[in-house]
């Protein structure tokens, strides 16, 4: 399995430096990763150094917390697209999928989803704060909001992502949308079991040792 496909090789960390950046994007020329994400400041060198490579650059959108103001992520998705961002890992509004509140939900997907101009939208839900019934219905948001991709986590949360969520998410969404587990990715044997489970995406810092051990 090319496991280095999947994988989108992130860096999201408050303190990451120009140097850091470039150094992530030569990683995932080298190793063939599916992206690079990283925070909006860095979308126009990320984009230089990956342009022409196969590798895609993501961004992150109302990153971590999901509680901005909707024009605010819209306005940040525009910015990132300008950008030549390819993808864009968006924070669910929490609180609103925490009140019930779906048709919120929806609405703050769906115009992110328009803003992105056809760029590749992956809802993070941050599962870690939702019960299985409130993930279901957050599913059945990212699909009617139009969004490309289901995501578990923002790495920034309570737990991450896991085989149970996966198939949870597997179940509602069926091939309708992807699905990437985000969240304490750490080793070959765990990414593994999360493709097994139906995930389609792996988000983490940990893949040069996923694939180093896959090649081992």
């Amino acid at each position: 399995m090319n496991l280095a496909g999947y994988i989108d090789h992130t860096l999201l960390k408050p303190a990451t430096a120009v140097t850091d950046i470039i150094q992530l994007c030569e990683e995932a020329v080298q190793y063939k990763f599916a992206a690079v994400c990283v925070n909006p400041v860095y979308v126009d060198l990320a984009a230089h150094h990956l342009k022409g490579t196969g590798v895609k650059t993501a961004t992150v959108i109302g990153f971590p917390l999901g509680a901005t103001f909707s024009a605010v992520k819209v306005a940040e998705a525009k910015e990132a697209v300008l950008r030549k961002a390819d993808e864009l890992d968006m924070v669910m509004h929490i609180g609103a999928a925490k009140a019930g509140l779906w048709e919120a939900v929806i609405a703050d997907i769906r115009q992110v989803v328009e803003a992105a101009d056809g760029a590749a939208v992956k809802v993070i839900l941050e599962t870690g704060l939702l019960t299985d019934e409130e993930k279901r219905q957050a599913c059945e948001a990212v699909i009617a909001g139009g969004a490309q991709f289901v995501k578990t986590s923002t790495g920034f949360g309570p737990g991450g992502a896991t085989e149970n969520d996966i198939r949870l998410f597997k179940e509602v969404a069926g091939d309708q949308i992807g699905i990437k587990a985000s969240g304490g990715i750490r080793s070959r044997e765990q990414a593994l079991r999360l493709i097994a489970a139906g995930a389609t995406r792996l988000g983490t810092s940990a893949g040069i040792t996923i694939v180093s051990e896959a090649k081992s």
